[in-house]
Parts: structure tokens; C-alpha cells; sequence
């Protein structure tokens, strides 16, 4: 059986997430201000578990700790979940100490 050439980068995104436990407050222009609640985390994005308003393509900005301000947009959402990738890829240095500071764990 072929594998698919889209596995190998999906087990690489899947082990780089780390759970979170992390309240942050979204800016957006579309929807103003909202509380999100993270619950994982990777140096391109994060999911929250909270999601009520946001919709696919929404554009955000948020803080958080160690990194500062940083944009992000929403890639999927399923059943109040909601994905978002960063504008940026936050460096390893940076993401270590991040991941210390939202409380996550290695997934």
C-alpha cells in the first residue's frame, strides 16, 4: 500500500504539539475583543477549545507571555475548536520558555 506523501508532515505537526492551560484575550477587528482559552501549542499555531465567534479565514491579535504581541489567523474549526496558525513562527528559544509559562506539557 502507498503511503500518503501528507502523513510523514502530519505525525511531525502532531508531535510537536504541546498541551497548554492558557487564558488570553483576542483582538479583532471583525469581532472585537475576546477571551480564548489555548489548550495546545506548537511554534506555528494553537488550538483553543472555546471558540464561539471565530470564523475560518478571522484574523487575530493576541499577547502572550514570552513571545509579546503576535497575529495569528483561523484555519479550521470543529465542534468549538477553532485552529490558528501564526503569522510567525516563534524561535526555539522563545517557544521553550513559552511553553514552561502556559503551563503545557509534552503531548
Amino acid at each position: 500500500m502507498a503511503q500518503n506523501a501528507a502523513e510523514p508532515i502530519y505525525d511531525m505537526r502532531r508531535a510537536a504539539r504541546h498541551r497548554a492551560d492558557y487564558a488570553t484575550i483576542a483582538e479583532s477587528r471583525r469581532h472585537g475583543d475576546n477571551r480564548i482559552h489555548i489548550s495546545n501549542i506548537s511554534a506555528h499555531g494553537f488550538m483553543i477549545d472555546n471558540n464561539e465567534v471565530f470564523e475560518h479565514g478571522d484574523r487575530i491579535e493576541m499577547r502572550l507571555p514570552v513571545v509579546g504581541r503576535i497575529d495569528a489567523h483561523l484555519i479550521w474549526t470543529v465542534d468549538g475548536r477553532a485552529g490558528f496558525q501564526f503569522e510567525r513562527v516563534i524561535r526555539l528559544p522563545d517557544f521553550l520558555a513559552l511553553i514552561d509559562a502556559v503551563g503545557a506539557k509534552l503531548r
